[in-house]
């Protein structure tokens, strides 16, 4: 299987009735989720490093092809971009790696603020990371989309994650021998906590199902993610956006 689509987290209590049955507990949200789809990403790594126990009770509820993507921390992104981080960096790797085969890819995930010129240090960062895992890297800063940018990126076989958010322009480029894909949305219009669909994005769907089919019937990897925001109900637009590449000729 080279797609592998699923949403933006999955503990959220206002999935259920709408996604969760509602008898299911909080305990049981991450067997349900994986009864459904192969893979999430995982947001709330942002915020914290992961108990090593945390990590282990993700890997233990999942069925054995289940896939994890992760945020890589904000004190290594954000608050030290990438400067004197060794030791989280250290540490974050060892804990995710408790995943074994179920680690599917790490998302560094850069701050507006984060520039051209910070893309030396990027470099650098990305070059002494352990060869072993994939890495995705995100910006919010639209002069980064450059020659110079992706061939740091595609030197050191790191992916360009492709957004479809009001804030950045959609990009094609491949850096990878993989695709990563994060339908983000507009956290201004939709409040993505009221367990139904708020805005039609039926045809941005479809056409991202154009987009990546190719892709996929070729054999490369792709890899995908709805947030929240994007129509108010992710669970719904993971189903239909495969349910598209499927009917898709």
């Amino acid at each position: 299987m080279t797609l592998h689509v699923g949403t933006m987290g999955w503990s959220y209590d206002f999935w259920k009735g709408n996604f969760y049955p509602e008898d299911l507990s909080s305990k049981e949200y991450l067997a349900y989720y994986a009864s459904q789809f192969d893979t999430v990403e995982v947001d709330s790594t942002f915020y914290r490093i992961p108990r090593k126990q945390s990590v282990v009770d993700w890997r233990e509820q999942t069925p054995e092809n289940f896939l994890f993507s992760l945020k890589f921390p904000q004190v290594i992104t954000h608050v030290k971009m990438l400067r004197d981080c060794q030791r989280e960096v250290a540490v974050f790797l060892e804990r995710v790696g408790l995943l074994e085969k179920k680690l599917c890819a790490l998302l560094l995930q850069f701050p507006y603020t984060f520039g051209i010129e910070q893309v030396p240090l990027l470099h650098d960062f990305l070059r002494n990371l352990p060869k072993k895992h994939r890495y995705v890297v995100e910006v919010r800063n639209r002069k980064l989309l450059n020659d110079g940018f992706y061939n740091v990126l595609r030197n050191n076989s790191v992916a360009l994650a492709w957004v479809d958010s009001p804030f950045m322009p959609q990009t094609s480029e491949i850096t990878a021998d993989f695709i990563y894909v994060r339908w983000e949305g507009d956290h201004r219009k939709v409040k993505g906590t009221l367990g139904r669909r708020e805005v039609d994005r039926t045809n941005s769907i479809k056409s991202w199902a154009d987009k990546l089919k190719p892709f996929v019937d070729g054999q490369t990897e792709v890899f995908g993610y709805f947030s929240k925001y994007y129509s108010g109900h992710s669970p719904s637009d993971v189903k239909d956006f495969l349910k598209n590449v499927e009917t898709d000729v």
